[in-house]
């Protein structure tokens, strides 16, 4: 299905999805009685039933609204409800530490808050700190008493809390009566009004707001509806956070273009029961295919080796051997070797996939095609691994700012080791310098453009100026494209921290804090690009290292660790930063990062990737 220019908005795609795909199973989410159903028309009728009660306690077009909960049928409800009457939705993260929420709410300026049981202490326990005191909550699970008992010992207005079945009920009502505010609001949203406002970590000590369009989802969704070639009614878990943007692009309005069938990660005891529920899910709901991070499958593809192992040694030779024999048939996915390569390695192979990997793909259960990775850069070893057993991750590349599918792998063009082709509808180039294009397949920064590159940064127009360029978004990210058209990504020249799961973080203020807590410690950078653990290089103030010059080597490391910590105790960085982000290791670069030994630019600024490649 597709939309005529001036008219590619989301709720035009909800409109016609809903007229198509009328009794298809659009979202579906575990509940005490089974799995629950909601179809496509079901969606957008209480989406619009919503939308009339917003209205009525006074959320208007161009207000933002704010959600706050695991994936689910009312989270993807509650979205088009802000849409349909013009709103803007900002959907946050439900990792976010209490202490986290206020200055997104905040800056954002939102007057309401969707919520789930779930998530509801966090954001009571903050509601002194926010500016917006007449906040509204709307409850998304249906224990309404006990929420409304905790909206009084919080000491919030009995008139501040709402329930979402209650709020779709009274909008039946008024819309029975008139829905001619609702249309008219609708007829005016265009296709470059604002969907959301993303909050992603930037290279400053505050989240930027990414704001992204009608038309930047709609572009994306369709290159990636496209690019897969999905047949209609794709069945798939959603196992990726909603409030990503890759899971909202692909997933929820992809869904738009294919009537996919999408079944949310049983969350109903929180985040810890849902990594638990994740293989239980899978035996469950049998996706077709599957959004995922690196974290995840590397977890999945280790215990599944363990697995092996434990039956004997006889069975991890056939797997072992197996395993080869199908990387060497699989080649780079683009380039495969020839006849007789393919003939040696016929019988192990087949063998191995009789005995072993079939069951090992079944795991996803039984009707698996393939996984789509992103979010963080995909090991080749997984993606050899996953080939091999007849479950392929397919790596894409992409940045919220990008909304966020710049290029990927497909299961009809791949290249292992590569992030794939670019999207249709975008335009990228390899840049030397800002003025000067990279020679033909050397590295040099990722700049792309199309209609998914983002409005720009809410209330910031100095990043946004400085992030677009004639319309062009630079990236931060290095890379090259290769002799057979593949988009290679090399590295970051941004100072986001990236986790095995994909999640960022900006490290300045961690950085300050720790420098600013120590006597000893002259600069810090850290570091974490996909791993477990977070690292420091730290350089020590020479005149303050002298008072060291004599001691023993046990006590100078356990003087400088306890100096690398200190900020941890400091009262005035006390509960700011996750302790996941925080270093759990460091290093001590030999000599102090200056602009003779090109660790520091011509502004004094740190050279990140210099500094951690050295």
């Amino acid at each position: 299905m597709i939309l005529e220019k001036g008219k590619r908005t989301i709720i035009n795609m909800l409109d016609l999805a809903a007229e198509h795909f009328s009794t298809y199973n659009y979202v579906t989410h575990k509940t005490d009685a089974g799995w629950t159903h909601f179809t496509f028309s079901e969606v957008r009728d209480n989406a619009n039933a919503i939308a009339a009660s917003l209205l009525n306690i006074g959320i208007e077009p161009k207000h933002n609204v704010a959600i706050l909960s695991e994936g689910s049928p009312m989270w993807v409800i509650s979205e088009y409800a802000a849409l349909t009457i013009g709103a803007v939705s900002v959907p946050l993260s439900v990792k976010l530490l209490p202490d986290e929420l206020p200055y997104r709410l905040d800056h954002s300026e939102a007057k309401a808050i969707f919520v789930s049981k779930n998530n509801l202490e966090k954001v009571l326990s903050i509601s002194h700190k926010i500016n917006n005191k007449e906040l509204i909550l709307i409850y998304l699970n249906e224990d309404v008493d006990d929420f409304r008992e905790k909206i009084r010992a919080a000491g919030l207005k009995a008139e501040c809390g709402f329930s979402f079945w209650e709020l779709v009920d009274q909008g039946r009502m008024l819309l029975e009566k008139s829905s001619d505010a609702v249309l008219e609001i609708r007829s005016k949203i265009a296709e470059d009004d604002v969907v959301n406002i993303s909050y992603t970590s930037g290279t400053t000590g505050n989240p930027k707001g990414i704001m992204l369009s009608h038309l930047n989802y709609y572009s994306n969704a369709k290159d990636g509806i496209d690019a897969f070639k999905l047949p209609e009614r794709f069945r798939t878990l959603v196992i990726l956070p909603i409030d990503h943007c890759f899971a909202h692009t692909v997933a929820l309005y992809g869904a738009l273009f294919k009537a996919l069938d999408l079944y949310f990660l049983d969350t109903r005891g929180g985040i810890t029961s849902a990594l638990k529920n994740i293989p239980i899910n899978l035996k469950e709901v049998k996706p077709e295919f599957l959004l995922t991070v690196p974290a995840l499958t590397g977890n999945f593809m280790n215990k599944m080796i363990e697995g092996v192992k434990e039956k004997g040694d006889f069975i991890y030779k056939i797997f072992d051997r197996g395993l080869q024999a199908g990387c060497y048939r699989n080649g780079d996915g683009f380039s495969k070797p020839g006849g007789l390569n393919q003939l040696l390695s016929y019988f192990p192979y087949k063998l191995a996939s009789a005995l072993i990997f079939n069951k090992l793909k079944g795991i996803f259960g039984s009707e698996l095609k393939y996984m789509v990775g992103g979010g963080a850069l995909l090991d080749i070893k997984q993606q050899q691994f996953y080939s091999a057993i007849g479950a392929p991750v397919y790596q894409g590349y992409g940045l919220t700012e990008a909304a966020p599918i710049i290029s990927a792998n497909t299961p009809f063009i791949h290249k292992m080791g590569s992030s794939g082709g670019i999207m249709p509808g975008v335009s990228c180039k390899i840049m030397d310098d800002k003025t000067h294009e990279a020679e033909e397949g050397k590295i040099g920064e990722i700049v792309v453009k199309g209609d998914n590159v983002m409005i720009g940064y809410y209330k910031n127009q100095e990043a946004t100026d400085k992030a677009i360029i004639d319309g062009w978004l630079w990236t931060g990210d290095l890379g090259f494209i290769d002799e057979d058209g593949f988009l290679v990504v090399t590295g970051r020249n941004k100072a986001l921290l990236i986790s095995a799961d994909g999640e960022k973080y900006s490290p300045e203020s961690i950085e300050e804090a720790i420098v600013n807590s120590s006597e000893l410690i002259g600069q810090a950078i850290i570091h974490n690009n996909q791993n477990k653990f977070t690292s420091a290089v730290v350089t020590l103030d020479p005149l303050k290292v002298k008072n060291l010059k004599n001691k023993p080597v046990s006590e100078v490391y356990t003087v400088i660790k306890r100096e690398v910590n200190a900020f941890k105790k400091d009262p005035a960085y006390k509960g700011q930063f996750p302790s996941k982000w925080t270093p759990a290791q460091f290093y001590i670069a030999p000599e102090p990062f200056t602009e003779e030994n090109k660790m520091v630019n011509s502004t004094l600024k740190m050279v990140r990737y210099k500094i951690t490649e050295s």
